[in-house]
């Protein structure tokens, strides 16, 4: 029974046309894209340094329990504006000095970042991202030692976090509906305990020892949610359930590159370059299933269950996907992604995909300008 379903599996795989090579936008015009979104945020910036706010609350508002979750939030973003500047501070001078006013408040606010409820984890996207944004600002200040060493200190204080949040099972996950308990007991999420595992690569890559146990746990979580196509369950509550539409391909395309790159970058050997390639080629032919959930504002109500904000964020992961390639063999995804994200900047210069208080234009302009770095030959 189960050879025969692989058997049909790969043919459906087989059947994939390859993806053919376009002319993309000049390198001219990604960097002028680039420095649109750079000078949206420059000019977004908080006073206080930071990105994000809760305000423009809609008729539908996401489940966010004050003060924390949003505390949570801007953290999250915060670090995801902090990244995308420091990666593209050689195009606008102005970076420099935006990145010395967020200093402070990551000193001041990143140990201050817990779970908002016992149902409530939103903390994980902010320890995740705040560990990608501290060992991007340890790079940038490369002749400050004694701030290196603050940025080193305040990466273990969030590995501290998210041991302490790790789901019993292993692994994390943004809500625990199900127990509240003092050690979160829900079901991990795929995406989120790959976010997290990719932010544990950089650390460790700074030298930064991490708890054993736990990365192991993680990596067990994903690989239970790891189906034979390389598609990943949304979260593993869906085991018995994992043919139902959000598990399928069309739901996968925001989940699979970052779960795939989390795998590779802590052993699987499955996921080969040409995996990688596969998931690039899916992405950018079967992008309207991402697209037609974009800017939708009730959360999975698009096909295959796709919410509006896996967009970027999935195109961020497929970047760094692409970045694992030999650059000979990116050279014919990063024309297509180029074009994907240039073409859906706004006016102002920002990115969006889901209205989100006050947070989606900021993180979506920054997965947005990470990814279109990646698209520089």
């Amino acid at each position: 029974m189960l050879g025969a379903f692989l058997l049909i599996l790969t043919a459906a795989r087989a059947e994939q046309p390859p993806l053919q090579p376009i002319e993309g936008p000049s390198k001219e015009v990604i960097q002028g894209s680039i420095r649109l979104g750079i000078d949206f945020l420059i000019k977004d910036q908080n006073k206080d340094g930071s990105w994000g706010t809760p305000h423009r609350t809609k008729g539908l508002n996401i489940y966010a329990p004050v003060p924390g979750a949003h505390h949570a939030f801007v953290a999250a973003v915060t670090s995801l504006c902090t990244s995308a500047l420091i990666e593209n501070s050689a195009l606008d001078n102005r970076i420099g000095p935006a990145i010395d006013r967020v200093v402070p408040w990551f000193e001041a606010e990143l140990p201050r970042v817990k779970r908002a409820t016992p149902s409530a984890l939103y903390n994980i996207w902010a320890h995740a991202y705040s560990i990608q944004a501290l060992v991007r600002l340890h790079q940038h200040y490369s002749n400050n030692n004694e701030q290196q060493s603050k940025f080193k200190d305040l990466i273990r204080v969030q590995l501290q976090y998210l041991e302490r949040y790790e789901l019993v099972n292993g692994g994390w996950a943004y809500y625990d509906f199900n127990y509240q308990t003092k050690k979160p007991g829900g079901s991990p999420s795929s995406f989120t305990t790959a976010t997290v595992l990719i932010a544990l690569d950089e650390a460790r890559a700074l030298g930064i020892e991490l708890p054993e146990k736990f990365v192991k746990r993680a990596v067990a979580s994903i690989r239970r949610q790891q189906k034979p196509d390389l598609t990943y369950l949304y979260g593993e509550y869906f085991k018995y359930n994992p043919m139902y539409q959000i598990n399928r391909a069309g739901g996968s395309l925001g989940r699979s590159q970052v779960c795939n790159l989390a795998m590779r970058r802590w052993g699987d050997e499955k996921v080969t370059n040409e995996v990688l390639k596969e998931w690039l080629a899916r992405l950018i032919q079967r992008n309207g299933w991402l697209s037609i959930g974009r800017k939708r504002p009730i959360p999975h109500e698009s096909w295959f269950a796709v919410a509006g904000y896996f967009y970027y964020y999935g195109h961020y992961y497929a970047g760094l996907c692409m970045e694992e390639l030999p650059p000979e063999e990116r050279r014919l995804y990063q024309p297509h992604l180029a074009k994907i994200i240039s073409e859906l900047q706004e006016k102002d210069g920002s990115w969006w995909d889901y209205p989100l208080y006050n947070y989606h234009q900021q993180y979506g302009t920054a997965f947005a300008l990470m990814t279109l770095k990646r698209c520089l030959q």
